[in-house]
């Protein structure tokens, strides 16, 4: 069981930067595949980018150059570093957890942070 909290979104201007943070606790946070998906109004969730326990990390084309994952496992914490964003980046930001046992992914989700790009 794991449990997301996220933090840092907010508004920003067209151009800025935003650092959005998930903290989780729980058992073997490092045994889990983070990851970082959005929604906007009307649209389904979607990835944004994902980091492997070993550190492999798997992003968007839309998002690639511009935003960076992270994660520390010491912390227990997953990183998401957005810089020059666009209006289109506007949505809700989710923190996600998820592992395979015996099988099946289970998915495990923060409570999402609002992420509002405009002038």
């Amino acid at each position: 069981q794991v449990q997301l909290v996220e933090s840092g979104g907010g508004l920003v201007q067209p151009g800025g930067s935003l650092r959005l943070s998930c903290a989780g606790s729980g058992s073997a946070f490092s045994s889990y595949v983070m990851g970082w998906y959005r929604q906007a109004p009307g649209n389904q969730r979607d990835l944004v980018a994902t980091i492997t326990t070993g550190g492999i990390i798997n992003s968007a084309d839309s998002v690639k150059g511009r935003f960076t994952i992270s994660r520390d496992n010491a912390k227990n914490t997953v990183d998401l570093q957005m810089n020059s964003l666009k209006p289109e980046d506007t949505a809700v930001y989710y923190c996600n957890a998820n592992i395979y046992i015996f099988g099946r992914r289970k998915d495990y989700w923060g409570q999402g942070t609002q992420v509002t790009v405009s002038s």
